[in-house]
């Protein structure tokens, strides 16, 4: 039986279409503005991750015949890379085998083949079995909520050693932030990679190829997996630049009109510095681990330049971090800001309360079912009006001199 992650999950709405709010009896008459943004919010807000499990006694991994060909929605597309410092040449691949059965060239120090979309699978059993993959990395490759790690697979007799890398990119897609992972193989001469969807990063790095003097065809294929990964971790800094802005924009907003749009809007982008750390923090562990641990596939220079992508990492997650911290700031102010005027509110209503109080017992009393004292007095009734202004007075300039308005 053959696994396959899938992200989708039943709308729990059931018949409700998606996108469309159920109507539910006492809220037809909302505020438009804060109805559109929640629908808005509703719709760019990521599903948190969910951890996905094959059911309980399943052996571990993915054997070749349980990966199948399907007729997916997106086609696989497969990229063939062969360079040297003097000559590069890329291929688009059709039919995988026919390619797999011809030898690279003589002239090759390097071949890059990068496949995109893993829905149909028999693509990757025909690479699996060329190229002698594990199980349990093909069941990471096509695990979509795999976090970033490094597994060193070594070689026995005939079988060669294996470096296998998974990565996580991330990027903005109609303003909702979307985790990329990437699986890497790395051997002596031969980088395969694999990616779900599309990613900018890998055709930034083709191009880049094309240049004679780029110091990618003068390394081996390490470098070139050193050259993906720090593409990869340079888009998280884009991303954090956007963040910023929209933090600076919300605690304006904060500062100046404080209403619950405002707090809406410090939620999302906590929330979306939630999702970016979730993939930053064991990308750094990544790094650290290609810097430091030794393996066949691994070169000196190629680990001497992941010490600038750790240094890359930790600026990530130190930004994370001090944004994060701005946005509960921001959050406390706001809540304190709404606190105070709550305050203020019921200073002034429990003054004008206490003002009341007296004048309300003097009109009592004068009101009551007696007889009035403007019948045998005229100036009666204009004097309770003067007492009633010189109580209410002497009170504002006590409530005044006291500092309670």
């Amino acid at each position: 039986m053959t696994r396959t992650p899938s992200d989708s999950r039943p709308d729990p709405s059931g018949s409700t279409p998606p996108g469309e709010e159920t109507p539910r009896p006492g809220h037809s008459h909302r505020h438009p503005r804060a109805a559109r943004h929640r629908h808005t919010r509703r719709l760019s807000r990521p599903r948190l991750p969910r951890a996905k499990r094959a059911p309980p006694g399943l052996p571990a991994g993915i054997e070749y015949h349980e990966l199948t060909a399907t007729s997916p929605d997106t086609p696989t597309r497969i990229l063939c890379t062969d360079y040297s410092p003097e000559r590069i040449e890329t291929q688009e691949v059709g039919d995988v085998a026919a390619f797999l059965a011809i030898h690279r060239p003589s002239w090759t120090q390097v071949r890059w083949i990068h496949v995109e979309g893993l829905q149909d699978q028999s693509a990757l059993r025909t690479l699996a079995e060329k190229y002698k993959l594990h199980p349990l990395a093909i069941e990471d490759i096509l695990d979509r909520g795999q976090r970033p790690k490094l597994e060193d697979y070594p070689g026995e007799d005939d079988l060669p050693g294996r470096l296998f890398v998974m990565a996580h990119g991330i990027q903005l897609i109609e303003n909702q932030l979307v985790s990329e992972p990437t699986g890497f193989f790395l051997g002596r001469t031969t980088l395969l990679s694999f990616q779900h969807s599309t990613c900018p990063a890998i055709g930034e790095i083709r191009k880049r190829l094309y240049s004679p003097r780029s110091r990618v065809r003068q390394n081996d294929a390490s470098f070139l997996l050193y050259v993906l990964i720090d593409a990869m971790v340079d888009r998280y800094f884009p991303i954090l630049d956007a963040s910023s802005e929209r933090l600076e924009s919300a605690e304006d907003e904060v500062l100046t009109r404080p209403d619950g749009l405002s707090l809406h809007a410090m939620h999302e982008i906590k929330r979306d510095l939630v999702m970016i750390r979730r993939s930053a923090w064991p990308m750094r562990e990544l790094v650290a681990q290609l810097q430091r641990d030794h393996h066949e596939c691994l070169s000196e220079i190629a680990q001497t330049y992941f010490r600038d992508v750790y240094d890359h990492c930790v600026q990530i997650i130190d930004l994370i971090e001090t944004y994060r911290e701005i946005a509960s700031a921001v959050t406390e102010t706001y809540v304190s800001i709404v606190s105070n005027r709550t305050n203020d509110i019921m200073k002034v209503l429990t003054v004008i309360g206490t003002i009341f109080i007296p004048l309300t017992f003097l009109a009592g009393v004068y009101g009551m079912n007696l007889e009035m004292p403007e019948t045998h007095w005229a100036p009666a009734y204009p004097l309770f009006w003067v007492a009633c202004l010189v109580i209410a007075g002497i009170m504002l300039w006590r409530f005044k001199r006291g500092g309670w308005l």
